[in-house]
């Protein structure tokens, strides 16, 4: 019986939709830095060369401080990455609030509350 609890539970945990979606942005986000890793080692690679080539260095990772200066190119290519998304994200949801319908129970207290004053003013 413990058996079935907790494969259910797992089931539920597994189902709900913030750890979907966690998943994916991990998978995502792997696959995207490998694509960033690859095209800030191109590109360093091919900016540096002239310099590299005159300190006597073949590549931009045997470099002693290669390997971290791609590895911090890569993180702040990433985080403006990140950043872009996330601005963008907010600025729907702000978009999305501001023609939101105002809410149905707010105006009708206000109107109650519009008309108690009438009323309050006409002695009625």
């Amino acid at each position: 019986m413990a058996r079935t609890s907790f494969l259910s539970d797992f089931k539920d945990f597994i189902n709900k939709g913030n750890v979907v979606d966690l998943a994916v942005a991990v998978v995502i986000g792997g696959a995207f830095g490998k694509v960033v890793d690859a095209v800030v080692s191109l590109v360093i690679g091919k900016v540096l060369e002239p310099t590299l080539k005159a300190a006597g260095v073949n590549a931009v990772a045997s470099w002693p401080a290669g390997a971290v200066l791609v590895a911090l190119i890569n993180f702040l290519v990433i985080a403006f990455v990140v950043f872009l998304i996330v601005r963008s994200i907010e600025g729907l949801r702000r978009r999305e609030e501001a023609i939101a319908p105002p809410d149905a129970q707010a105006q009708l207290a206000s109107a109650a509350t519009r008309l108690a004053d009438a009323l309050d003013r006409r002695q009625l």
